[in-house]
This record gives structure tokens, C-alpha cells and sequence, in this order.
């Protein structure tokens, strides 16, 4: 058995948002020559969309640190359409951590300081500034580089418009076109991208394994959140995880559904063979 601590509270509450009635907008940086669908494979052949910038309403009254529900205005940015595979993990860093061994499968059991680490070494191998300081794990977020999504990005990129529990139109009776959770996954995490995707072009925003934000944890942040792209609280003892997992319930896969855990352990093999990530840029 894993040994691993996972805080989860969940909640079933309706929800509203909005964003711009645009679509989504087409990468244009230099290294995107491969472009369709919205998307643009950046130097290191990982996918990723642009997220337009726009306003939604975050949080749910059906649980407590999730409320209140508040508006929030974020800025544009650049998100992998996948969850980080095994693959593209092991070739920028040398080794694979995952306890279920599939290329195209999400890498699992990292630790958010691992995110991280991927997260410099990505922007390195194209040329761009790292977000992070490892010393003391201080985000510059004005860095041209890879880091992960705030807790309000990956909200807003999960919601892609939608006002309900989830990303699509409809309940958790159509969970199963889009996401692999306890109901469908056969207790195990699966290759990406083999669900519908949202209205951004985002896959696998919930369910197959949780996903690392930037985000300290606090059980009441939303009470005192800035109004624009919020960055979480300035410290705390564990950091935020969205989206649910192959392992969870319907319920805990809603796009407001908020978990938390030790940003880092002595052994990884004690992580969760259901925590991933994606990363994003300015």
C-alpha cells in the first residue's frame, strides 16, 4: 500500500463562469511550424493551446474551502493539452518514477518539487528562463519559461466556459466520455488523450491522475483571494492538486474539487501513482 496524505472535500454545487465567446486562439511563437486544431507543438514536441484571457466565477458553495465562490480575471496563456507523459518525462530527465510503466500514459508518483524540476529543465532545453528557484522554490512569474498553473489558471482552462460541476454540458452520467475515473479506469491511469476533450482543446483535465499547481493550500484563500490572476497563498505546508484521478469518484472529479498534499517527500516511492501534471506559460 502507498503511504501518502491526500486532504479532499467535495461538493456537488452549480456553478457559473464566463469567458470570451472567442475560440480559442492559435500558439504563434517562433518554434510552432506544426500547427492544427488550435494547437502548436512547442520545441520539445510537447502540444500545447493557447488560453484566452477572459473572466469566470471560482469556487463552490457545496464545500467549505471552496467558498465563496468569487470572480476571477485571468490572463492569457500557453497550457500543454496533455497531461506530462512517462516518455517526455523520462527523456528530458533521465528516469521514470511511474509505479504503472506506459510511454504515452501520464508519469505518476512525482512530487511537486519534481514538477518543478521538469519545469526548468523544459525551459532550458528551449532556451527560455526558468520560472523556478530550486533553492527556495520562488516562482518568477514573469520568466519566459515553463512552471505550473495557479490554482485559478487550471480552473479557468478546466471550465472552458462551462457553468456546472463539469466541462462539458450534462452530469456526472457523461463523465465517462471524458475522463477515466473509478467507474471506467479498471484502477489504472491510461494512455492521454483518448477522451473528449473541453472547449479549449484540453484533455483529461479530470480524471486519469490529479495535477500539481503552483499553489500553496490554505482551507480559506478563496475568502481573501486578489480579484486578478491569483497566485495562492505566500506559504503553507502543502500545495494544491486538481482534476481528480482513475482512482476517484464522479463526484471528486468536478472542476472546483480541491486537494492537497506534501509538496515533497524523502523516498518517492511513497507519491501517489495518481499525481501528474501539466505545465504552462506566460
Amino acid at each position: 500500500m502507498l503511504l501518502t496524505t491526500l486532504w479532499m472535500v467535495t461538493g456537488c454545487a452549480e456553478r457559473r463562469s464566463t469567458v470570451p465567446a472567442e475560440p480559442p486562439a492559435t500558439t504563434s511563437s517562433p518554434e510552432n511550424e506544426n500547427e492544427s486544431a488550435g494547437q502548436a507543438t512547442t520545441a520539445g514536441a510537447i502540444p500545447m493551446v493557447m488560453i484566452p484571457g477572459g473572466q469566470f466565477t471560482m469556487g463552490s458553495d457545496g464545500q467549505q474551502d471552496a467558498s465563496p465562490p468569487h470572480t476571477v480575471t485571468i490572463s492569457p496563456f500557453h497550457m500543454d493539452c496533455n497531461e506530462v507523459t512517462q516518455e517526455a518525462y523520462e527523456q528530458l530527465m533521465g528516469h521514470n518514477p511511474s509505479r504503472r510503466v506506459g510511454a504515452r500514459n501520464p508519469v505518476e508518483r512525482v512530487r511537486w518539487t519534481d514538477a518543478l524540476k521538469f519545469c526548468n529543465a523544459r525551459s532550458i532545453q528551449e532556451g527560455r528562463k526558468p520560472c523556478y528557484d530550486t533553492a527556495t522554490w520562488a516562482c518568477d512569474f514573469a520568466a519566459d519559461g515553463y512552471r505550473l498553473p495557479t490554482e485559478a489558471e487550471w480552473e479557468y482552462a478546466c471550465r472552458a466556459g462551462s457553468t456546472g460541476d463539469y466541462s462539458f454540458e450534462g452530469g456526472a452520467e457523461r463523465l465517462a466520455d471524458h475522463a477515466w475515473f473509478r467507474d471506467n479506469a479498471r484502477r489504472k491511469h491510461h494512455p492521454v488523450g483518448q477522451k473528449t476533450p473541453n472547449a479549449f482543446g484540453l484533455y483529461d483535465m479530470l480524471g486519469n491522475v490529479r495535477e500539481w499547481c503552483h499553489d500553496w493550500y490554505a482551507v480559506d484563500y478563496y475568502g481573501q483571494s486578489p480579484a486578478t490572476d491569483p497566485r495562492g497563498p505566500a506559504a503553507g505546508e502543502k500545495t494544491v492538486l486538481r482534476g481528480g484521478a482513475f482512482s476517484g469518484s464522479a463526484d471528486s472529479c468536478t472542476c472546483w474539487a480541491r486537494y492537497c498534499d506534501e509538496p515533497g517527500f524523502a523516498d518517492a516511492c511513497v507519491a501517489s501513482d495518481d499525481y501528474g501534471f501539466r505545465c504552462v506559460r506566460k
